[in-house]
């Protein structure tokens, strides 16, 4: 879900919400029991295309490519390709097209929108009802904090799937965040976050620094102003100024999500791990005209990085580690743990994180050993059972609940469901197991023969 908002706090640029749009499904008008959408005939298509045109020319960031913009749109509905189009999404989405083939501005789209999800007003903008509702799904969504918990090493994880106004989550990104209060590192996944609002992306990123930092600016074309966002002064908790930054990206994190990124590397504050971004970087406004069944998102300003003086529209973020987005949390795992070994000084916290980098290293690179070879560890080993089900092998000591054995070499073996322990099968000269060796994460050892006959 996508929420383009933006919030200036005492700022004169205005709180501009979006989220009627991000709501609906691209293209897909609402229906209300017993209303209709206006007839799409020639010229309604004729009378949304200079409606688009002119909201374009009078707010979208850069004037220039909106007069592009309308010479496209208006030479294809003179040529009729537009005349195809029967319904409200076909024709929303070919104006969306057309308009992105000279623009590239992804934020910028129109969609059908039923005349009922309008304001008396005649803006693009949920009733009390409408908001009621949203706003109670926001919060059964838990305002995007999807998961957090705390990974081996002492490495926090946090995956936000959202940046909703800070206004409404902050209470929930204050607990979040004071979960990870005492970690060592910290992963921030932004891999399936579309974006959201710069009051959050203000309200999470203060907890990185200790001092003020300008984290962005936005100009809004219609003013002609430039407003800023820096850190806040306070926050609730404890700062995490000394914590290893992480944050996961893909092609789908966009807009306030790509900011978060943006700003992090620009202040050389966090390690980004993952695939480029989508490459949204302008803020938008609803604009919606009810009695043609149509609304459009529209961008109005651009951001402005203090440190690059530009942005990343069109671009994408880069992360400094180049991964698949399915990869990017194994490898920073795996990153942090390098990290914190590097500068860790105690005997017993280097050992445990020697064991940690192994495991981290061993899940990325795993290791195939030929199923014929694995059947023969099956078997009884005094109170621990080994059983071959297929090419996979699965261990039991005891009543305790059963454990798929992953291999990490053709003899050694870890498990999914703890971290702590390892298992090695000794073989003789010839092969043939002999016992089973548990090695754990705190130097122990321990040692149960083959049963005799099993």
């Amino acid at each position: 879900m996508k929420f383009g908002i933006i919030r200036a706090g005492k700022s004169r640029l205005s709180t501009v919400v979006v989220a009627a749009l991000a709501i609906l499904p691209a293209n897909a008008p609402a229906q209300a029991p017993g209303a209709a959408m206006p007839n799409l005939d020639a010229r309604t298509r004729a009378a949304i295309v200079d409606s688009v045109t002119a909201a374009l020319a009078e707010v979208y960031v850069f004037p220039d490519v909106a007069a592009q913009m309308d010479e496209q749109v208006r030479k294809q509905l003179r040529s009729g390709a537009y005349d195809g189009a029967k319904t409200h999404p076909d024709f929303a989405e070919q104006l969306t097209r057309d308009l992105q083939a000279i623009s590239h501005d992804k934020h910028l789209r129109v969609r059908a929108m039923h005349p009922s999800e309008f304001g008396e007003t005649g803006r693009a903008v949920p009733d009390a009802e409408r908001l009621r509702h949203d706003r109670e799904a926001m919060a059964r969504d838990n305002y995007g904090f999807r998961k957090v918990e705390i990974l081996p090493g002492n490495i926090g994880y946090l995956r936000l799937d959202g940046f909703m106004d800070a206004s409404q989550a902050g209470a929930t990104a204050v607990a979040a965040l004071g979960f990870l209060a005492h970690c060592d590192a910290i992963v921030i996944d932004l891999r399936h976050n579309g974006g959201g609002s710069p009051s959050m992306v203000q309200f999470i990123t203060s907890y990185f620094f200790d001092e003020p930092k300008h984290l962005n600016s936005f100009y809004i074309r219609r003013t002609d102003e430039t407003e800023q966002f820096w850190t806040s002064a306070y926050v609730e908790g404890r700062r995490l100024t000394d914590v290893d930054l992480w944050v996961l990206t893909s092609a789908r994190t966009f807009s306030a999500a790509e900011e978060f990124c943006y700003n992090l590397k620009n202040m050389e504050r966090a390690t980004l791990v993952g695939e480029t971004t989508g490459g949204g970087a302008h803020p938008v406004e609803m604009r919606g005209f009810p009695s043609l069944g149509i609304a459009m998102s529209l961008p109005f300003g651009r951001a402005i990085n203090p440190i690059t003086k530009t942005n990343w529209e069109g671009t994408g973020v880069t992360p400094h580690l180049a991964v698949p987005a399915a990869q990017a949390l194994d490898v920073a795992q795996t990153k942090a743990l390098e990290k914190l070994r590097g500068r860790a000084t105690d005997p017993g916290r280097i050992a445990e994180l020697d064991w940690l980098v192994s495991d981290a290293e061993a899940r990325r690179n795993p290791v195939v050993v030929d199923g014929s070879r694995l059947a023969r560890y099956a078997g009884q080993y005094e109170d621990r059972t080994i059983q071959a089900r297929g090419a996979e092998l699965f261990y039991r000591r005891g009543d305790r609940p059963e454990m798929r054995m992953v291999p990490m070499s053709e003899t050694l073996f870890r498990f999914d469901e703890t971290d702590r322990m390892r298992l090695e099968v000794v073989c003789d000269a010839d092969g043939r197991p002999t016992k089973l060796v548990g090695h754990y994460a705190d130097g122990r050892t321990d040692e149960s023969p083959r049963s005799a006959g099993r």
